[in-house]
């Protein structure tokens, strides 16, 4: 993500919109799904993994939003924005 869309009030509202749409969608594939899920929950709950790692819960949780909701785009174009 560029850095005008990263500081975009509009780009995250596009994406916590989004996240949910696809998380909850029955069109969406459960694999697809748990490729968001999984990453984000570990981060959450085992966060002294990545022991040096400078980012916050939250913060991993923005980016991978972000990727999530861009791939998500991509892959099922008749999902995004409501349709």
């Amino acid at each position: 993500m560029k850095l005008r869309k990263l500081l975009s009030l509009k780009q995250w509202s596009h994406i916590f919109s989004n996240t949910w749409r696809y998380i909850s969608s029955p069109a969406v594939s459960i694999g697809d799904k748990l490729l968001f899920t999984i990453p984000v929950l570990l981060y959450w709950i085992l966060p002294d993994v990545m022991p040096f790692m400078p980012i916050d819960d939250i913060g991993v949780t923005m980016l991978v939003m972000g990727w999530f909701v861009s791939r998500m785009d991509r892959k099922y174009p008749a999902l995004r924005n409501g349709r």
